[in-house]
């Protein structure tokens, strides 16, 4: 596919793949873009792909130009769906030499063997002439791995920035073609960036000046019209929230079910817009995606065997680890002969610097008694919620 004149996408759909890390849904496959740089001196290939899509890359390429002709193969990121088809491009391409910031030679010389005097290092700002066309490097460390970079195009305004601003998706050529873009790009940040929001704000910055006509990522569609996904991404590393709270539970009898959906129901009524997880179902990049804007957590769990639910203990590591912006916390519970999953919540969220505004943990299927209790909880917590999205004139920005 032809970007720019001399631009072009040779990457890889792939349709079929359904888990990434053995951790991230991908309910809509993915894709692993690189990008070929033709100018009137030099050729550059700009990351690569997947292991197993090594001959359809070089396909693409060989459509294009002479695999032998290529002068430099950019690695912005040493993970293997961007880098994995290094050896492959190395071997077909013996003139190429590998383009990496430092710490990333070191990673091309452990993961993909590439000797040293292949790799060039460039650091940050350094420039490599294609003759008329001109890359210039922009170190992003922990966007999301510590080597990781972008590459600019001078003359042509393009900026690709491999993992930043990317989206799991299989379809779509360019985002504002993707009538639900926006959505599965949320997800993506939550699942993957949100943890670096301040290494983002810091690449945000950097990027700033620049004259940027197209974000090319080596993930999901490409960005012709790039303010749309770097207003959101300003937003997003700002911590910015809305006036919402997910509810993440998971129920063995309906008892800790009846009390989340009456707190769902009393939040609901006071105006705050609410995002229901069954965590014996639900999908973890939709649950990761609803954490990026929200102001509150409502974790319902029963006790099982001296503690909270498995299920839950899971939730709640990946909100530690994923650092949403989220503020207020309310925690729900119920036992059968013996209660404990409340205390096991709080410890777990122990570090985490958000506000416990309540908790119930009950005996049984809840009373009306306890119904009232819940509804009292969740307006406090409205106003909460509320009082923050007041301070900082109807948004929030959350911790760093």
């Amino acid at each position: 596919m032809k970007i720019a004149e001399g631009i072009y996408w040779v990457g890889a759909r792939d349709w079929n793949r359904r888990i990434f890390d053995a951790l991230i849904p991908l309910p809509r496959g993915t894709s692993y873009n690189a990008y070929l740089v033709t100018g009137d001196g030099g050729t550059a290939l700009i990351d690569t792909v997947n292991p197993g899509f090594e001959a359809e890359l070089e396909e693409k390429i060989r459509r294009l130009a002479d695999p032998e002709e290529i002068d430099y193969i950019v690695m912005n990121h040493a993970e293997p769906d961007h880098a994995g088809a290094i050896p492959h491009m190395m071997k077909i391409s013996p003139e190429a030499k590998l383009v990496t910031t430092e710490k990333g030679a070191k990673m091309a010389r452990i993961f993909y063997r590439v000797p040293q005097e292949r790799i060039r290092v460039v650091g940050d700002g350094e420039k490599i002439s294609l003759g008329n066309k001109t890359l210039r490097f922009i170190e992003a460390p922990m966007l999301h791995w510590p080597e990781t970079m972008f590459t600019y195009l001078e003359e042509d305004g393009i900026l690709f920035t491999c993992d930043f601003f990317g989206a799991h998706l299989a379809d779509g050529a360019y985002s504002d073609e993707v009538e639900d873009f926006q959505v599965h790009a949320q997800r993506y940040w939550g699942e993957i960036m949100m943890p670096y929001r301040t290494m983002a704000q810091k690449a945000l910055e950097k990027i700033a000046g620049l004259e940027i006509h197209i974000i090319a990522p080596s993930h999901g569609p490409i960005h012709r019209k790039p303010e749309l996904v770097l207003n959101a991404y300003k937003r997003w590393a700002s911590g910015e929230t809305l006036p919402k709270a997910v509810i993440a539970y998971v129920s063995m009898w309906n008892s800790t079910d009846t009390m989340v959906k009456q707190m769902a129901e009393t939040l609901a009524s006071e105006g705050v817009k609410i995002t229901l997880h069954n965590l014996a179902i639900t999908d973890i990049g939709d649950l990761a995606r609803d954490l990026v804007d929200s102001r509150a957590i409502v974790l319902g769990a029963p006790t099982v065997l001296g503690g909270a639910h498995p299920l839950a203990v899971y939730a709640i590591y990946l909100f530690k680890v994923l650092r949403p912006p989220t503020k207020f916390a309310v925690i729900l519970s119920s036992y059968g002969w013996g209660g404990a999953a409340v205390k096991h919540i709080q410890e777990l969220l122990s570090g985490s610097k958000i506000e416990v505004v309540g908790a119930l943990e009950i005996n049984g299927p809840p009373t009306d008694e306890h119904m009232q209790q819940i509804i009292g909880i969740g307006k406090s917590l409205a106003q909460k919620i509320k009082m923050e999205g007041a301070q900082h004139g109807g948004s929030n920005r959350g911790r760093p």
